[in-house]
Parts: structure tokens; C-alpha cells; sequence
């Protein structure tokens, strides 16, 4: 069991502990793509009301500049 876990990590670019939480997300039925979970956490990300408005760089520069 060990090195069939040690060869799908390999083949799955993962540590063995990140393939044992994936062997046992799949066979709990909780396998989700990552690009639907990143999708989900972008949406969660948009809708959470949070619209941060970052300064302008060159003025951040300008401002550090004239001190």
C-alpha cells in the first residue's frame, strides 16, 4: 500500500501525506477538481463585498520620494 501511495504521489507531482488526504478525499466522495475549487474560492473572494482599492503606485513612490 505504501509504495502504490509513494507512486502516485510521484505521479501526481504531491508529497505523500498531500496523496493520502487525496486518496481519502476520493474515496469519501469529496474529490473536486482544483479548477472548480479555485473557481469557488474566486467567487467566494468577489462576492464577499470587500472592494479594496489599492493606491497608486508611482504616487506610493512619489510620496516616499519627497520625505
Amino acid at each position: 500500500m505504501y509504495q502504490s501511495l509513494c507512486a502516485e504521489a510521484a505521479l501526481e507531482h504531491r508529497s505523500i501525506a498531500q496523496q493520502a488526504v487525496a486518496v481519502l478525499a476520493r474515496g469519501l466522495r469529496i474529490d473536486e477538481s482544483r479548477q472548480r475549487r479555485r473557481a469557488a474560492l474566486l467567487a467566494e473572494i468577489k462576492g464577499d463585498g470587500c472592494n479594496l482599492i489599492l493606491p497608486d503606485p508611482a504616487a506610493l513612490v512619489r510620496e516616499d520620494r519627497e520625505r
